[in-house]
């Protein structure tokens, strides 16, 4: 009999799950203010890498922001909404 089917299986992998590429407000502190970021600009730098399947942009709120941006991205935590807010900039869901 092969391996494989000698072999337990363990876990679950959920074919179906929306993965993001993910960012924190370190990252966007690093550009110009008044610059409009997104997934492609994040890209092009190369702060993300290109997830297979990718839903879009999360932005998460790790680090501080000081500059006005605006941030097109298709989700937010809470913390970094109201950083990029408090900052003079707009975040846009996409």
């Amino acid at each position: 009999m092969p391996l494989t089917r000698r072999v337990p299986k363990r876990g679950f992998k959920n074919h179906f799950r929306t993965e993001y590429a993910v960012v924190n407000l370190d990252v966007l502190e690093k550009f110009e203010a008044g610059a409009v970021i997104d997934y492609d600009v994040l890209y092009i730098n190369g702060y993300i890498k290109e997830v297979k399947n990718a839903a879009g942009l999360k932005v998460l709120g790790n680090g501080t922001l000081t500059k006005a941006l605006t941030v097109k991205a298709s989700k937010f935590s809470a913390t970094a909404k109201t950083a990029i807010e408090n900052a003079g900039g707009t975040c846009e869901e996409i």
